[in-house]
């Protein structure tokens, strides 16, 4: 199981998510950062690499998500570090995608908040190729993340991710948003019954992730992949973490 480092930007700003509520984030303060570089994206991404050990890193651009910026933000700093990047940039159609990946995105993430139509998830997949898709199952308190009025508002997070594999998304990232930052511990029962539901797809978690516990179990769950923000700025330690046989 592959452990993910979280950047999250607001404003070229790397920030400290917490349960979802975007308009109180602040600057990062890290035990991996020095004291003078709160917020340094560029920093935290080669921290993640040099000091967690990392290799792969996912950045959520809440500006675009948030439909604050109309373009994407600048990934260069974050990009020198030499990792292949998972970006969420409120990606919902193919032209977008295509931009993100122009970036330099390994994997362009498309967030079920942000989200028309799973018409638009597939044309996406086909328009760039599964493999650089990631569909992200957005969450709160059980409920799914949805934009308003839209036609799958309802449906239960199952549903949606069996909708999403139907159309040809070959990664699913189950995202808590409302365990972002709380070190709650995940919902191990979702995801038990998420991976028994889609047998083929990379099943990556995000949210609520405390210690090395807690990646035994996700990996025990069948997870592929968990993204870990805050336990890390707390001074986790993953370099040992292996996935149990």
């Amino acid at each position: 199981m592959r452990v993910i480092g979280v950047i999250d930007l607001k404003g070229g700003v790397a920030v400290h998510a917490r349960g979802g509520r975007r308009d109180a984030y602040a600057p990062v303060r890290s035990q991996l950062l020095a004291p003078d570089q709160p917020g340094d994206a560029t920093a935290l991404a080669r921290a993640y690499r040099d000091r967690a050990g990392l290799a792969e890193i996912y950045v959520a651009d809440l500006d675009a998500i948030t439909g604050v910026a109309r373009t994407p933000q600048d990934l260069r700093g974050v990009l020198a570090a030499g990792l292949p990047l998972m970006v969420d940039a409120g990606t919902a159609t193919v032209e977008a995608a295509r931009r993100v990946s122009a970036q330099g995105a390994a994997r362009v993430v498309v967030g079920l908040e942000t989200l028309h139509a799973f018409d638009d998830l597939g044309e996406i997949v086909h328009g760039i190729g599964a493999r650089h898709v990631v569909f992200s199952l957005d969450i709160a308190d059980g409920r799914a993340v949805t934009r308003a009025g839209a036609r799958f508002a309802g449906d239960t997070p199952l549903a949606l991710a069996q909708r999403a594999a139907t159309v040809g998304a070959q990664a699913v990232l189950v995202l808590d948003l409302g365990r972002v930052g709380r070190s709650s511990g995940p919902d191990l029962a979702l995801l038990r019954s998420m991976r028994a539901t889609l047998p083929d797809c990379d099943v990556l978690v995000g949210g609520g992730i405390r210690g090395v516990a807690d990646l035994d179990q996700l990996a025990d769950a069948g997870c592929d992949g968990v993204l870990v923000g805050t336990a890390l700025h707390a001074g986790l330690d993953v370099s040992g973490f292996r996935k149990p046989p």
